[in-house]
């Protein structure tokens, strides 16, 4: 049986950032093989985490990338609050959204996994996952994952926390294009164009102004005009190229991009805990 020193816990508690008895154990186990022990240290974190699988994940951060050919927003979800401003945990969502913008065939969770990690040499994003599982004992899960492709600015609001945006674009003012992602995690627009509000929201909005003209005792004969009068306002407030932009409420947002030389193709944007 090899003599497992001072030294070699503590180099090995260095590398992985697990607890100095756990290391230890893996030490004796491995007879002094240090390789053999950060093997089995994985191998047991991988079952601790399988037993807690179905623990809620509610708190976690956007992972956001976005260049001149591709952007992307991937949501990494964990267990408490404090562990969205672990730095190893912001790296690793940066890292998912920057290989899922790079990676078009890619189109799963654990798919994205298997790609090598862009920060850590020699690691998949998934043994960065688990490793980082095995020191902070949290489940960490991939939530949801958007690719645009062409040219894209993005926006993370409260340090990814609270809302992520990815914008797709034509033209070269990137500045422009990164205050109109600002201005869609601040002002929440429904879709680019009112072609791209969904047809249940139109129709609630709909209904719930036919019924107050109706209240108001405007003539039946009159009431659909009224209403589709007054969907423009809806439009006006919901649908991004329609909206007064926050920095020149002067401006539309349509009006501002265009100024910009910007022709606007696309935009995701998600909170954390509204689907």
């Amino acid at each position: 049986m090899a003599e497992i020193t001072a030294a070699a816990v503590n180099d090995l508690r260095k590398k992985t950032g697990l607890p100095l008895m756990d290391i230890k154990k893996a030490l004796t186990d491995a007879n002094g093989n240090a390789d053999e022990a950060v093997r089995l240290l994985r191998e047991r974190g991988l079952k601790v985490q399988s037993n807690r699988s179905d623990r809620v994940t509610e708190f976690g951060r956007f992972g956001i990338f976005a260049s001149s050919a591709s952007g992307a927003v991937v949501e990494l979800k964990c267990e408490s609050a404090p562990v969205t401003q672990n730095e190893e945990f912001i790296l690793l969502a940066n890292d998912l959204a920057k290989q899922f913008a790079a990676n078009p065939g890619v189109t799963s969770a654990e798919a994205l996994l298997d790609l090598p990690s862009p920060s850590k040499s020699g690691m998949t994003l998934r043994a960065v996952k688990d490793d980082m599982f095995n020191r902070i004992r949290e489940v960490f899960n991939l939530g949801r994952m958007a690719r645009l492709d062409g040219a894209c600015a993005g926006y993370s609001h409260n340090s990814s926390t609270v809302a992520g945006v990815v914008l797709q674009f034509e033209g070269t003012n990137e500045t422009a294009a990164k205050d109109i992602c600002m201005h869609i995690a601040a002002m929440r627009p429904l879709g680019l164009n009112k072609e791209d509000v969904p047809a249940s929201e139109v129709e609630k909005e709909r209904s719930i102004l036919k019924e107050t003209a109706l209240k108001e005792g405007k003539p039946a004969n009159i009431v659909d005009k009224v209403v589709e009068g007054q969907l423009r306002n809806f439009y006006a407030e919901r649908v991004l190229s329609e909206q007064a932009f926050v920095k020149d409420n002067k401006l539309t947002v349509g009006k501002f991009a265009e100024q910009s030389g910007l022709t606007l193709r696309k935009f995701v944007h998600w909170e954390l805990g509204r689907e």
